[in-house]
């Protein structure tokens, strides 16, 4: 139980401190972060430049990440925030504007970062150059989803070990389909 406590403050400090960041560096580069990773409006842009310039492999690659993204937001927003009742940090914690942006939905997992997670994760599996190109802005994606006050960093651990199930299952999925149709 007291290792409970320790995390869960730890969890609200780091909440606070990451909010607090401000540098030039961070009022501008996570807000169009957010304003490209709503909707995974940033996943769809990257799947459609890799499936038009990436030949076989950029196809491929697309194709799973979206897949991949899918399933992620599925388990993440579907099921977890269904599951788990938790209030988003409090707003007197965020001391900048953007605490006025944040959802209603339960706290818990990250969904933004399980899709990016699951959408970087697939790609660097097919194509491992895009996929580290990918995980630049996932990475980022994190970052924004503390600092906006919409989560804690626990929810976007969980958000992207979510995000790194859905690419195992998806990896998976082919050959337990064809286990269970043998049998």
């Amino acid at each position: 139980m007291e290792l409970l406590t320790r995390l869960r403050a730890a969890d609200h400090e780091l909440t606070r401190h990451m909010a607090a960041w401000d540098s030039p560096w961070v009022r501008e580069i996570l807000p169009p972060v957010e304003e490209a990773a709503e909707r995974t409006k940033l996943w769809w842009a990257a799947a459609a430049l890799m499936a038009v310039g990436g030949g076989r492999r950029g196809r491929r690659a697309a194709a799973t990440g979206v897949t991949c993204m899918a399933v992620a937001e599925l388990l993440s927003n579907g099921v977890g925030k269904q599951l788990v009742e938790r209030r988003r940090p409090p707003e007197e914690w965020i001391p900048h504007d953007d605490v006025e942006d944040r959802p209603d939905s339960s706290s818990f997992p990250s969904g933004h970062t399980a899709a990016a997670v699951a959408f970087a994760g697939s790609v660097a599996l097919s194509w491992p150059a895009a996929g580290a190109v990918c995980a630049v802005p996932a990475a980022l994606v994190a970052v924004e989803r503390v600092h906006s006050g919409a989560h804690y960093p626990s929810d976007v651990v969980a958000g992207a070990a979510i995000g790194l199930a859905a690419v195992a299952l998806v990896r998976r999925a082919p050959r337990l389909l064809v286990r269970a149709v043998a049998r």
